[in-house]
């Protein structure tokens, strides 16, 4: 099957933005017994790790580089092309699943914190009024974001959001979950499960209070709130792999110059060990510039590359050698669980971004397989 995306803005197809749709895709959304709506969608990653328990049966996200992407993976037959705040509930074909993976900028630790009425991480509201608008609404709802939407303002931002699912007749609760348990990469993510009230859920699926799943900040929220579900699983088995295993020996070493920013204190680790792999971001210290690194095995979360400092370094020593440069498009996806049949169509900053913005893959397939799946089954029983 080919197709080509629902382009929404005439001024793009006008400019030649139309991609060659004449290509075998590498999945196929056919063989799923359930289905999903993917809001947010990205380059696709939570439909693939859904792939074989979900079928997207319509996706949407803003970005033409991401769009690229997701059409090079699944074809773009259910992809629809358009600012959030042009599509109508009525408009969408009937799914069981509605996901949402909003934007996380005005949560985030890292940026202004703005909360979640700001321009960027206020798109649920408008996710929400699709919702209003659909005729026979999903009876489970999935949103992922930072794990500032559970901390910041005391919790307020959360709270709203809980209320307003609440109000709209589903209960809920969140998980923290973080990709390293899977893949060598620090990612923290919050996930928010919701449910139509009245539908049965598994016993096996809820516990009576907090969890391995639940940070701080979700523990004290579930305390606080009504219809608050503590949703419960058991572990992943242990990560096997670590840093090293993702790396491309092949690609060359040519940022050696940033290694006169590293710290001392960071260069005595590396003297102390024969073969290290390590990443590190610059960062300002004190106004001064430091390529700070770690060297657990694991790499920091990974960005979108909107600034030299977004774009993360391996630092590599062996054979009593030190070199250095930035990780690879490959190496980000391998970070992200993708396999290296996943394709990247677009420039190093069209791929970095595509998975530094993006759900970890098998995250999604942990949550599909543990919870999404199992509620599926049980509410959709009749």
């Amino acid at each position: 099957m080919t197709a080509t995306i629902v382009y929404q803005d005439s001024n793009r197809a006008s400019r030649g933005f139309y991609p060659n749709a004449n290509h075998d895709k590498i999945e196929s959304f056919e063989a799923s017994p359930w289905t999903m709506h993917e809001f947010f969608a990205g380059s696709g990653m939570v439909a693939y790790g859904l792939r074989g328990m979900f079928s997207t049966v319509w996706a949407n996200d803003i970005s033409l580089q991401k769009a690229l992407v997701y059409e090079a993976n699944f074809g773009s037959e259910y992809f629809n092309l358009n600012d959030i705040k042009n599509i109508h509930g009525w408009d969408l074909p009937s799914a069981n699943l509605s996901w949402a993976s909003f934007p996380c900028q005005d949560l985030s630790l890292a940026g202004s914190i703005k909360g979640i009425y700001a321009p960027r991480s206020g798109l649920v509201w408008e996710w929400l009024r699709v919702l209003d608008e659909i005729k026979e609404k999903p009876r489970i709802l999935a949103l992922e974001n930072v794990t500032g939407l559970l901390s910041t303002n005391g919790g307020d931002n959360y709270k709203v959001l809980h209320k307003a699912m609440m109000d709209r007749g589903y209960n809920c609760g969140a998980i923290v979950l973080n990709a390293s348990d899977f893949v060598p990469q620090s990612r923290p993510r919050v996930f928010v499960i919701a449910v139509a009230q009245g539908c049965k859920i598994p016993d096996n699926l809820m516990g009576k209070g907090p969890c391995w799943l639940h940070n701080k900040a979700a523990a004290r929220l579930g305390n606080e709130l009504p219809g608050w579900i503590w949703w419960r699983t058991d572990r992943p088995p242990q990560r096997k792999n670590s840093l090293r295993d993702i790396v491309d020996e092949e690609a060359e070493f040519d940022k050696d110059a940033v290694l006169k920013l590293i710290p001392e204190r960071h260069m005595k680790k590396l003297d102390e060990s024969d073969t290290v792999y390590a990443t590190g971001y610059r960062r300002t210290r004190q106004g001064k510039q430091q390529l700070e690194l770690r060297f657990d095995g694991v790499a920091g979360c990974l960005r979108t590359p909107e600034g030299g400092s977004s774009r993360q370094y391996l630092v590599v020593k062996k054979d009593g050698e030190i070199h250095a440069r930035l990780l690879t498009v490959r190496e980000a996806a391998r970070l992200m669980g993708a396999p290296d049949t996943f394709l990247l169509p677009g420039s190093y900053n069209d791929g970095y971004k595509a998975m530094g913005d993006a759900v970890a893959m098998p995250v999604a397939h942990f949550i599909g397989e543990r919870f999404l799946t199992k509620l599926a089954e049980a509410v959709y029983h009749d």
